[in-house]
């Protein structure tokens, strides 16, 4: 497994976010959708970050939106075809990796509460649920989240 910061606007990439809209549209009013679109996910702000598989495929993806106090998790999904292989986690973590090498230290994330994977996910990676943030308003269909990453470091006296 290979992941790396990559352009968004790669067809393969498109493919997999395509393939999370037609996951997440059915689940929730249009209301409550929240990811962002490809012009969003080009902007220098942007972490965006693709596995790909022994023969390049991409098979997952996410982002990271840095603002100037959090970033904010975006666009993570992995194929359901390579789904439990911890491919998810490796993402994220390398994700907050990029951000924390960028001086971003507090990562938030919007997410569906119909996804309990994803939840189990953020919250076995260190993130508690919390209230709105940002832009974000109340939303029975969100479950909001957040993890410092300082607070998850390990006190290393040398």
């Amino acid at each position: 497994m290979l992941i790396a910061i990559e352009p968004a606007n790669q067809p393969e990439v498109l493919a997999l976010i395509e393939q999370l809209d037609a996951y997440q549209k059915p689940l929730y009013p249009a209301e409550s959708h929240h990811g962002i679109d490809m012009a969003a996910l080009s902007q220098p702000n942007v972490l965006f970050a693709v596995a790909r598989d022994e023969w390049g495929h991409a098979v997952a993806c996410g982002a990271i939106v840095l603002e100037p106090a959090y970033g904010e998790l975006k666009r993570m999904f992995t194929l359901p075809s390579h789904r439990g292989r911890g491919i998810a986690r490796s993402l994220l973590l390398f994700l907050e990796a990029e951000a924390q090498a960028r001086g971003c230290h507090l990562f938030m994330l919007e997410t569906g509460y119909l996804q309990p994977e994803a939840i189990a996910l953020y919250e076995r990676l260190g993130y508690s649920r919390r209230g709105p943030f940002g832009t974000y308003t109340e939303d029975p269909h969100s479950v909001f989240m957040h993890k410092s990453a300082i607070a998850h470091q390990r006190f290393n006296p040398a």
